[in-house]
């Protein structure tokens, strides 16, 4: 292993080291293939120099094998390989606590949910490329479980986003983990339930954020996760439920868990679609929720979640392909995304969007 500055770093190295920019955020993951846009992105990010694998890189290999793109090297990166290990043990283990709660009537113990369902934070904890490493997992079975641990991974993220101080960010990691469990009183037929929901089906899923509250009401739990679990599917407009809260009656957690969760439910796959692209998701908070979701949450998460696809390429729906090289802050779904035929400013094209992260 050796340190190369950024300025003499050629195609076909390979990152020794996750590569992190100042305020602690990966940049990029250990066994990255470096090409030119990679090394572009690490002098955008004023990374100077970097540590590299000993071997000489081959630079007869063919510009396929190496110019691969972000989310294929994510899916071979050794961190994704330890990711979606530790995910799927985290998955188990938070399954096999809850279902002595909610089955056996077990008490719950706090500490040892976290000891043992969350070890995965210490490998995604500010890394905000675990948005990366989700929207690269496939659909599991446990959904009900697996998207609560992603609930709880990206509450994570966004209450460090939201500068909150250590316990708070527990609270939010642990409201984002249980806010869900009242569904394991809801039949799995229905949950798993592929087509639309009939009137009856949808009634009856809209009452697990109070079996929820029921199961957990008993724990030691702070007053303000478990108002994140009776509260998520409330809206700041009072259009949410179960009781139609408006704005201050809704818990600075819920707020964040409200969020997390739709994010989550549209950029995962489901039976009938796959992963909705992130840039989709983003423009659908703009065009609906911005009067559903408190102003300050919903503003800082997309802005930083938007941040984390800087310099990523992407294809456009006029077919061409780009790197987002600029974020519009003013219309976060519309960067401007560089493309071999010039720059496309998205914001003041409203005929193209992006349709896929390559």
């Amino acid at each position: 292993m050796k340190r190369i500055d950024t300025d003499k770093l050629i195609p076909g190295m390979i990152t020794a080291e996750d590569v992190y920019n100042y305020n602690n955020q990966l940049i990029l993951p250990k066994g990255i293939i470096l090409n030119d846009r990679t090394i572009t992105k690490l002098a955008f990010y004023s990374i100077l120099s970097v540590r590299v694998d000993d071997q000489v890189p081959d630079t007869s290999l063919d510009k396929a094998s190496y110019d691969l793109s972000y989310s294929e090297k994510i899916r071979m990166s050794p961190d994704f390989v330890q990711f979606r290990k530790e995910f799927e043990e985290d998955v188990n283990n938070f399954k096999s606590v809850m279902n002595d709660v909610v089955e056996k009537g077990t008490p719950l113990d706090v500490d040892k949910l976290m000891n043992h369902t969350l070890n995965i934070l210490d490998i995604t904890a500010t890394h905000p490329n675990v948005f990366d490493m989700l929207h690269c997992m496939k659909e599991y079975d446990d959904a009900t479980y697996v998207h609560s641990m992603n609930v709880a991974l990206i509450c994570n993220i966004f209450a460090r986003w939201m500068r909150m101080n250590e316990s708070e960010i527990c609270m939010a990691t642990v409201s984002g983990l249980l806010h869900d469990i009242g569904k394991t009183k809801i039949p799995d037929n229905i949950i798993k339930k592929p087509g639309k929901l009939t009137d009856s089906e949808y009634t009856l899923v809209q009452t697990h954020p109070q079996e929820g509250y029921r199961i957990l009401q008993s724990s030691q739990l702070d007053p303000e996760v478990l108002n994140a679990v009776l509260m998520h599917h409330e809206r700041c407009d009072g259009t949410g439920y179960p009781s139609h809260l408006t704005g201050q009656e809704i818990g600075k957690y819920a707020k964040m868990v409200s969020i997390a969760d739709v994010y989550d439910a549209m950029t995962s796959a489901r039976i009938y679609r796959g992963p909705l692209c992130p840039f989709k998701a983003i423009a659908l908070f703009e065009s609906e929720g911005l009067q559903k979701y408190d102003a300050h949450c919903i503003l800082t998460f997309l802005e930083n979640v938007v941040n984390t696809y800087l310099l990523n390429e992407v294809r456009l729906s006029n077919g061409l392909t780009g790197h987002i090289v600029f974020v519009n802050r003013n219309k976060l779904s519309a960067p401007t995304v560089q493309t071999d035929h010039g720059f496309i400013d998205l914001s003041i094209r409203p005929d193209i969007t992006i349709e896929a992260l390559i």
